[in-house]
């Protein structure tokens, strides 16, 4: 830890458009950390590329990314923003706790599952061994907390093993992470299949509402989201549909389960699908503006870009050389 700052780290691939799940789970509670944190926020752009990526779409969605950290209310000035290719640490320090972790515990990760399963022809050593990149990404920093999806936590708890192990061995190296997961919306699933995450990687733009959707869209998906043959708006076991819906609407209006079970008492289905959408699109306009004016300025961004990345690599030495000296890796 640096000037005894509590330190926050959280990344997002630009692999695709940002979600709502995106958006809710993680990016809109970002900028409430910068008050009690020092907080790095990162385009993981290493991570995307486990899976083939079309270059110049690559490029274009870190361009994106980061003015959708921006747009979101991620201010420069307060957060430190940046793409994880700039900090050649992060992949400097991977490939070290590559050594300190074991097979049995990558093969265990269930998104590596999931993953070689959507993409058999290129299941490659990238792939298998990313979590060692991510808890690269976050003990690089010394953090203290990681905001988390439910779906991450288990990458977070091979970190903190990671991290353990390491220190044993050579003590007071590493913070030992901590979970952050939101109180709601820690996971928003798919409008088509509820059972599942929503995925901005989903081939059924339907199942998804991504952040710059427009009004028209955003309502339409909402409006043929998949529910039950209830009629009655409750929170209930069985009721993947509503309860992913109820979810959603009380994250963008800030009402609790029970305020909404009252709202729609007596209402259709169809009604509350309305609600949930116009919430929706109310809340990402201000979003989507901001992004158009923040994207169009190319040299703006690249400016950022480099800022943040000269902040960051300024801690990411200090943790690397320490790690290095450790070892006894000849430093000169």
């Amino acid at each position: 830890m640096i000037n005894n700052e509590k330190i926050c780290f959280s990344g997002v691939q630009p692999s695709g458009n940002l979600t709502i799940g995106n958006y809710l789970g993680a990016i809109q509670n970002f900028s409430r950390y910068s008050e009690d944190y020092k907080c790095f926020y990162c385009v993981v752009d290493n991570h995307a590329i486990t899976v083939r990526q079309v270059p110049a779409e690559l490029r274009r969605r870190t361009y994106e990314t980061l003015a959708l950290y921006m747009a979101c209310g991620l201010d420069p000035e307060k957060n430190t923003l940046y793409v994880q290719s700039h900090v050649p640490a992060h992949t400097d320090l991977a490939w070290i706790l590559n050594c300190f972790t074991g097979f049995g515990e990558l093969s265990r990760m269930t998104q590596f599952k999931d993953k070689s399963a959507r993409h058999a022809d290129n299941i490659n050593a990238g792939l298998f061994t990313y979590p060692a990149l991510m808890a690269a990404d976050i003990l690089l920093y010394q953090t203290d907390v990681v905001p988390v999806g439910i779906d991450q936590k288990q990458h977070l708890e091979l970190a903190r093993d990671i991290a353990t192990r390491f220190n044993q061995l050579y003590p007071d190296t590493f913070t030992i992470p901590t979970p952050m997961l939101a109180k709601s919306g820690a996971k928003i699933n798919s409008l088509a299949d509820p059972t599942k995450k929503m995925s901005k990687s989903d081939e059924n733009t339907n199942a998804v509402v991504y952040i710059l959707d427009d009004r028209d869209t955003i309502i339409r998906k909402f409006k043929r989201a998949v529910t039950d043959s209830d009629t009655c708006v409750r929170f209930a076991e069985g009721k993947d549909g509503i309860n992913n819906l109820m979810t959603i609407y009380s994250c963008f209006t800030g009402k609790t389960i029970e305020e909404i079970e009252r709202e729609f008492e007596g209402q259709g289905y169809g009604t509350f699908k309305l609600a949930v959408g116009e919430a929706c699109a109310d809340a990402l306009a201000p979003v989507q503006q901001r992004y158009n004016e923040i994207i169009s300025d190319k040299a703006f961004l690249e400016a950022q870009m480099k800022k943040g990345a000269d902040e960051a690599s300024y801690y990411a030495r200090k943790t690397l050389s320490k790690v290095k000296r450790k070892l006894g890796f000849v430093q000169i």
